[in-house]
Parts: C-alpha cells; sequence; structure tokens
C-alpha cells in the first residue's frame, strides 16, 4: 500500500485507492443532483446559440438573445476597479502603506490576469444559466539558492518549492470555471458546503509535468478520456485528460483525480491557506429558493410564451410565403389566353396589349376572363398575427423586467420626468443581478488580496508596486550614522572644554533629502508583519459601488478635481481663521486631515499633509518674534527716538547745571563758614594775656 498513500504532514497517511473510491461516489452523487439542471441548461445554450438546423433556425424569434444582449451591459459594464482603504481612517503610516501597496498589486493582478473577460463570461453564464464561477490559484518560479544564501522567509514548503529555492516571480491567477465543469456538495446555503470542485482539461504535457507518476494509473484503469457527446466537444477533447481538483473544507486537503479513476493522482494539504478554506468565491447564483443551491435560469420562466412566439413566427413566415399573385385564366380559348398571358408577365412593360378576337374577348365578360387569388384575407391573418406575437413580447418583458425605456423605446411626448420614473422603476428589477454580480467581483478581489498579503515576498509587493520601501537594516544604518555624527559632536565639545575655549553649540545631524524621506517611511519589514497577521490587519478591501455598472471615463479626474476643490476652499476659509486666532490651527490641521481622508484621491498626499499640518501646529503654538515695523512706523519710531534724545540731552544738562548750582552753593557756604571762624578768632583775646 506504500505505493498508493501520500504522507500528509507527520505520520498520517492516506490510501489513494480508498481516497478515489471515495470521491468517485462523491462526484457522481453531485452529477446526479445538478442532472436536471444541467441537461436544461445544454438546452437554453442550444437555443441562445441558435444551434439548430437551418429551417428551424430561419422560423425562430430570437427572443432569448435580445434579452440577454440587452442585460449584459445594464448587469455589468466594466472591469471592477480595487479600492483597499483602512479600517479606520486615522494617522497610521504602516496601514496606509500597506493598504496602498496591496491596491497597487490588486491592480497589476486584475489587469494581468484578464478580470473583464473573466467577469463578461461568469455575467454570460449567469445571465443564461443562473451561475457563474471563477477558480483562483498561486503560482511561482523557482531558482535554485547560491551556495550561502540563506532563503528569505522561504514560504517554498507551501507552495511546493524547497527549502534550498528561492523565488523569482511570482502572480495570482484566476481561471474561468464553465458551469459544466464545476460541482460542489448537495445544501441548501452555502456556508453547509462541505467540498467543491472544478474539472481541468490538461494537454498530456502537462499532465505528465504534474503527474509524472499518473500516466501509468491512468493507462491500467482505462479513465481520464472524455471524447463528448458532438462534434465540437470531440474536436476540444482530443488529446486531452479531464482531472478534477477537489477542495474538502471538513476534512482539510485537496485531492486530484482522472475523471473516472477509482485512484486518486493526489491527495495534499490545501497549498493556500485561505480564511473561507475555498480558493473560489460564492457563486454569482441567479434565482435560487431556500430550499437547494441548484439555480433556476430565467428563460425557464418565460419559455411558453417563447415557444408561442416561435409558433406564430413560422406560421408568419409561411403565410407570408402565400402573399404571391396567382391568376387564373382560361386555357381553352386560343385566340384569347396567350394575350392574357403576355399582359400578366412580369417582363412586360408594355401598356398596351393588342387583342385579336376581341369580340370572344368581350363575350367572356372582359376583365372577368381572369381571377385572382383572394390575398386580402391572408393578409389579415398575417396582422392579426403579428398582433398576438406582439402582445407575447409585451409579457416577455413584463415577466423579465425588461422596461420599454431600458430597451429604448419611448415616446416622443413623454416628458422627461416620466421617463425618468420609468427608468427607475424598469431597473427595479435587475438591481438585485447588479449587487450579485458587484458582489462577486468583490469577493474575487477579496480572495486575491488575501492571496497576495500571505504569499508574496516583500520584494514582488515593492516590485509591482512601484514603491520602495527601506528594510530595518536600513533604517538602522541610518540611525547608527546619526548616532556617530553626535558622538562626533560631543568629542569636539569635551575637546574645546579642556582647551578652555567655548564649547560649539550642538548641532542636529544632518541626513541627505532622500535619506530623510526615507526614515519618514515605514519599513518594509513592519508592512509585511501586518500583512501576514489576519487578526490585526488594519484595512478591507471594497470596490466602487458603480465601477461594474455604468461606465464612466472621467471618475479619476472628477474625484481629484472635487479633491483639490475641497482643499482649496479649505485653505481660503482657515487662512483668515489662523490669523485672528493662531490656537485653532491645530484643530484645523486635524480637520483637513479628516476631509482628505474620505477622498481616494487624497490618500496620496496625506503624508505631505500630515507633515505640513504638524509643521503649521507648532510654529502657531511657538513664540513669535515682533512683527516688522512699517515704513510710516520706521519714521514715527526715529522722530521719536530724536525727540527721546534731545529730551535726554535736556535733561542732562538740566541735572549738570543743577550740580554745577549746588557745587556753587556748598563752596559759598563754606567760604561764608571760613569767614565766620575767622572773624570769631580775631574778636577772643590772646590766652597768654
Amino acid at each position: 500500500m506504500d505505493d498508493e498513500a501520500t504522507t500528509l504532514g507527520g505520520d498520517e497517511k492516506y490510501d489513494l485507492a480508498k481516497v478515489g473510491a471515495h470521491w468517485q461516489q462523491e462526484l457522481e452523487r453531485g452529477q446526479r443532483y445538478f442532472k436536471s439542471w444541467v441537461d436544461r441548461c445544454t438546452k437554453i445554450e442550444k437555443i441562445y446559440l441558435q444551434q439548430a438546423d437551418q429551417q428551424s433556425v430561419k422560423r425562430r424569434f430570437p427572443m432569448l438573445w435580445a434579452n440577454v444582449s440587452v442585460l449584459q451591459p445594464a448587469v455589468y459594464a466594466r472591469v471592477p476597479q480595487p479600492v483597499v482603504e483602512r479600517r479606520f481612517k486615522d494617522s497610521q503610516p504602516v496601514a496606509r502603506m500597506a493598504s496602498e501597496l496591496v491596491e497597487r498589486n490588486l491592480a497589476f493582478t486584475a489587469d494581468d490576469a484578464d478580470l473583464d473577460s473573466l467577469m463578461r463570461a461568469v455575467r454570460d453564464d449567469f445571465l443564461l444559466c443562473a451561475r457563474g464561477t471563477v477558480w483562483l490559484r498561486y503560482e511561482a518560479d523557482f531558482e535554485p539558492l547560491d551556495i550561502g544564501v540563506e532563503p528569505s522567509n522561504a514560504p517554498g514548503a507551501d507552495i511546493g518549492g524547497s527549502p534550498a529555492e528561492q523565488i523569482t516571480d511570482e502572480r495570482v491567477c484566476m481561471d474561468y470555471v464553465h458551469w459544466s465543469d464545476f460541482l460542489h456538495s448537495p445544501a441548501r446555503r452555502w456556508k453547509d458546503v462541505t467540498w467543491v470542485a472544478r474539472r481541468v482539461p490538461m494537454t498530456d504535457e502537462e499532465f505528465d509535468k504534474r503527474f509524472p507518476e499518473g500516466r501509468a494509473s491512468l493507462a491500467a484503469n482505462g479513465a481520464g478520456s472524455n471524447h463528448g457527446t458532438n462534434q465540437t466537444e470531440r474536436a476540444q477533447n482530443e488529446g486531452k485528460t479531464y482531472v478534477w481538483e477537489i477542495w474538502c473544507k471538513s476534512e482539510n486537503y485537496t485531492v486530484w483525480i482522472a475523471e473516472g479513476s477509482p485512484v486518486a493522482l493526489e491527495v495534499s494539504e490545501p497549498p493556500l491557506k485561505l480564511t473561507r478554506f475555498f480558493p473560489c468565491p460564492r457563486p454569482a447564483f441567479g434565482t435560487l429558493s431556500t430550499g437547494s443551491l441548484i439555480p433556476v435560469p430565467d428563460y425557464v420562466y418565460y419559455q411558453g410564451q417563447c415557444d408561442e412566439i416561435d409558433v406564430l413566427t413560422k406560421r408568419i413566415n409561411k403565410l407570408t410565403d402565400q402573399l404571391r399573385l396567382k391568376i387564373f385564366y382560361p386555357s381553352g380559348d386560343g385566340s384569347v389566353s396567350p394575350a392574357i398571358e403576355k399582359a400578366m408577365r412580369p417582363d412586360n412593360d408594355t401598356v398596351m396589349v393588342p387583342i385579336p378576337e376581341w369580340a370572344a374577348f368581350t363575350d367572356k365578360g372582359g376583365s372577368k376572363a381572369i381571377v385572382t387569388l383572394p390575398i386580402d384575407e391572408v393578409q389579415k391573418v398575417i396582422v392579426a398575427c403579428i398582433e398576438v406575437r406582439k402582445q407575447l413580447v409585451e409579457d416577455v418583458y413584463q415577466i423579465t423586467g425588461i422596461s420599454d425605456i431600458v430597451r429604448g423605446d419611448t415616446q416622443a411626448s413623454e416628458t422627461a420626468t416620466a421617463q425618468r420614473i420609468k427608468s427607475q422603476w424598469g431597473s427595479i428589477r435587475i438591481r438585485d443581478r447588479q449587487a450579485e454580480l458587484a458582489r462577486f467581483a468583490r469577493d474575487i478581489v477579496n480572495l486575491a488580496g488575501e492571496i497576495i498579503c500571505d504569499q508574496f515576498q516583500p520584494e514582488t509587493l515593492m516590485l509591482v508596486s512601484g514603491i520602495q520601501l527601506p528594510t530595518a537594516a536600513q533604517k538602522q544604518q541610518v540611525e547608527m550614522q546619526m548616532q556617530q555624527q553626535q558622538m562626533m559632536q560631543q568629542q569636539a565639545a569635551m575637546r574645546a572644554q579642556q582647551m578652555g575655549q567655548p564649547a560649539p553649540p550642538p548641532q542636529p545631524p544632518q541626513l541627505p533629502p532622500e535619506m530623510q524621506k526615507m526614515m519618514e517611511q515605514p519599513t518594509i519589514d513592519e508592512v509585511v508583519q501586518l500583512l501576514r497577521n489576519d487578526s490585526v490587519r488594519g484595512f478591507r478591501i471594497d470596490i466602487e459601488t458603480d465601477s461594474t455598472i455604468e461606465p464612466d471615463e472621467d471618475a479619476e479626474k472628477q474625484r481629484r478635481m472635487e479633491f483639490v476643490q475641497m482643499v482649496g476652499g479649505f485653505m481660503q476659509q482657515a487662512g483668515a481663521i489662523a490669523q485672528q486666532t493662531p490656537m485653532l490651527v491645530p484643530v484645523m490641521v486635524e480637520t483637513l486631515l479628516f476631509a482628505a481622508r474620505g477622498f481616494r484621491a487624497g490618500r496620496q498626499l496625506e503624508n505631505t499633509l500630515e507633515q505640513v499640518g504638524a509643521q503649521l501646529s507648532q510654529s502657531a503654538t511657538a513664540p513669535r518674534p515682533p512683527p516688522e515695523p512699517t515704513p510710516e512706523q520706521m519714521i514715527n519710531l526715529k522722530t521719536a527716538q530724536v525727540k527721546a534724545g534731545a529730551e535726554e540731552k535736556k535733561a542732562q544738562l538740566s541735572v549738570a547745571q543743577a550740580q554745577i548750582e549746588h557745587q556753587a552753593t556748598v563752596e559759598q557756604a563754606r567760604s561764608d563758614m571760613a569767614a565766620q571762624a575767622l572773624q570769631q578768632f580775631q574778636q577772643q583775646p590772646p590766652a597768654y594775656q
């Protein structure tokens, strides 16, 4: 049994023969479950493509094709545009950069996988068979690592590579799955589905490359070939092997098994760790009941009217063939018959026809000699059939909800308001279909975004998006350079102090502009860590609501103009307020950022607005230098200075004069005291007497 077993992590083994027998029974059960729906869809597809005998095609009224052609651009018009937004639109540089990276990678993936053609194929299946499906895959190319080089993250174990290999290219592939090639377990609700499967046609080369040892199993069991039921299918299936790819959520494994083979080709763990396990979104379903997931095509509801329309169309065509001028005239009279025949020939442009035996002609009643088939009655029947068919067509429009305004059939006497009301009510019936296809497109982009976040390498994320972010090592190297500059400044200050010189003032580290910008950005390691962590992934993926319905080539231009007008008007009003009340500048900066984060076009300028806003807030709260005086103020200031100088000199002169007068008074007082003392001395008698 070792040759028919494959290991799934640890010691657990699966018997390929046992697993193959089990899944052959499950596939047969699923095919029986959908058999009536598949048979019905096959007939509807033949009617839509007019795949019948040529005579029958001419007698059919292409009602199904006409209705589908009207609904196709109404439910889907252009490729959806992925929009990745932060869950909370506040200042989160890492989350903002992560959303920008994922959005650009999703836009590239949508173009590379030709999402538009996939959505159009799903739309056609959705309108014809009421179910459309897409399958997503992750592919990576590997090359051997050089000796001594360690692999980065090395996710090779999840996708088939080995630790000794590195990824050179990786992509998300989106495969359209035909409605007849998709199966799932019978269930009432999609959340109750336990397994999904798709049938993959493989050429011999593809099969041998994917399953090197599977050819012997096919040869032993005579399975894998599917020649088809008609010439077209046999031509398409020639040289191909049909293999079922099955994802089982209940058992948490994937199975590859050839159609009709009792032995599985491969059993392995799921190559992708997806949130909802399945690599395909919930199919785009049409009409469903609450009892099963077997859809009902729209054509079923008006097939009876279409059959009656085809019957009337055949009848009208047959009656139209009878609208020919048929004439009866007597052929026995050799003298009159040749003249009548000559007159009724289509190539006879002569007005006058000679009658050799005029008497015989008049005896037979003249103009009564010929009798025409009464085609007036046939014409009345044709008109009646056309009226009945027209009523049936109107009944079909009522059933399908295609109003006259949707089909462009209106009256000149109707007002614009009346046409708008009819358009609103006419589109009510297709809004659910539009929403279903928009939901399906959003689920596709969500799955692709999840694969990108979980699998893509940092180099791929930056290469595809065109955004270069620094690594943690690069930032650490720049920080070390800044620390070295600070240490050099400290050493210079210490040497100056030792020499008794004044220390130079400290200077902030000087960086080139590109390094300064690099230091302001988050590292790619932080971004990848956020993308890899599902529990803290701070963004959501959304699609513009009208991007899949109404084509608008100027949508991006309009969004940019609205953003510019908003910013311009806000700054014009905020400038006057900032001059009067500088304390309100931080509030106005936060208000501007709050408004800018609501615009997708403003996300690229959000980082710049945050930097400018921080500078404005800092300058508004910092003490301001005195304003520069005007020329008039300068003249007045100089005049005041001159006047003040004159007053000061005058005051100084007054003080000097007062000091001189005070000194003179003091000297006079001293001289008076000296004279008085001399006089007293002279008046006293001598002591020796």
